[in-house]
């Protein structure tokens, strides 16, 4: 019989699904969101409490609270200080429990697509997604994102420009490297998809994914700092201005800015950061 707090049988460790702390938080918010539609759970609902879920899900809070920070940053839950946490839609696939995972990247202002399965989901299962270096990655987004502002900047719509700020002050209101990061994958994420390219979407879930593996979660973490995150939220603020102001130039310049910030903090502070290319 499992204690309370005991991880349930599907986050035991060992488990595919579930090798580093991202996918154990990922996983787990899929539950959640099973588990509130298997409780009749609607738009609107208010989920139980962190306690509540941890013992019914058999996690610690600490673990529920991590998971409900990826629900939040991707528009599943919102969650209001003195009321509590509230459902704002399901994806399809929890609706049965059973589906691949949670959406990666979804569409902001566009309902129809939140939750989707499609080829480009992103959602980190890729073979050999842990396996590029972070200046692989770097070097890449470096590349595809700065130009990809020009699409940005010619086809986000209002709701795009509307999320772009949800995650701005989820970032803002985060209270561990964990929350932050969960904010900031949630702005980049929704910056590509705002581009509303189905090609480029696809193109940097395969980054997104690799932003997910091992070795780049803990060199980004060794890199982490106070005065780094708020210089990574002033870059983002000066980025979605310029989106708003449909500035093309100044947003490629803000985004080139940025992950020339990011990639030197990672490249200067660990020789695992190095580029292997294959």
């Amino acid at each position: 019989m499992r204690r309370a707090g005991e991880p349930g049988p599907a986050l035991q460790a060992g488990s595919p699904e579930t090798t580093t702390h991202t996918e154990r938080g990922r996983r787990l918010a899929e539950l959640i969101l099973a588990h509130s539609r298997r409780g009749g759970l609607r738009s609107g609902g208010r989920l139980p409490t962190e306690r509540q879920l941890a013992l019914e899900l058999g996690v610690t809070r600490s673990s529920v609270r991590h998971a409900l920070a990826i629900l939040n940053a991707q528009g599943h839950i919102s969650r209001e200080v003195g009321r509590g946490t509230f459902l704002r839609d399901i994806p399809p696939d929890a609706a049965d429990g059973g589906g691949p995972g949670l959406s990666w990247p979804p569409e902001p202002g566009d309902a129809s697509t939140r939750g989707g399965t499609g080829d480009h989901a992103g959602t980190g299962d890729g073979a050999g997604t842990g396996d590029f270096a972070p200046a692989d990655v770097m070097t890449i987004r470096r590349l595809l994102e700065p130009p990809a502002m020009t699409l940005v900047v010619a086809w986000a719509a209002a709701a795009d420009l509307d999320e772009m700020d949800r995650c701005l002050a989820g970032g803002d209101k985060a209270e561990s490297y964990e929350e932050f990061e969960i904010w900031d994958l949630a702005l980049h994420r929704c910056i590509m998809a705002a581009s509303h390219s189905p090609l480029l979407v696809a193109l940097y879930g395969a980054i997104e994914a690799a932003r997910h593996g091992q070795v780049w979660g803990d060199l980004k973490r060794r890199s982490a700092s106070p005065a780094r995150r708020a210089d990574y939220q002033e870059d983002h603020r000066a980025l979605v201005g310029a989106l708003r102001a449909r500035d093309a130039g100044r947003a490629m310049e803000a985004m080139r800015l940025h992950l020339a910030r990011v990639s030197g903090h990672l490249n200067a502070t660990d020789p695992a950061a190095g580029v292997t290319w294959k």
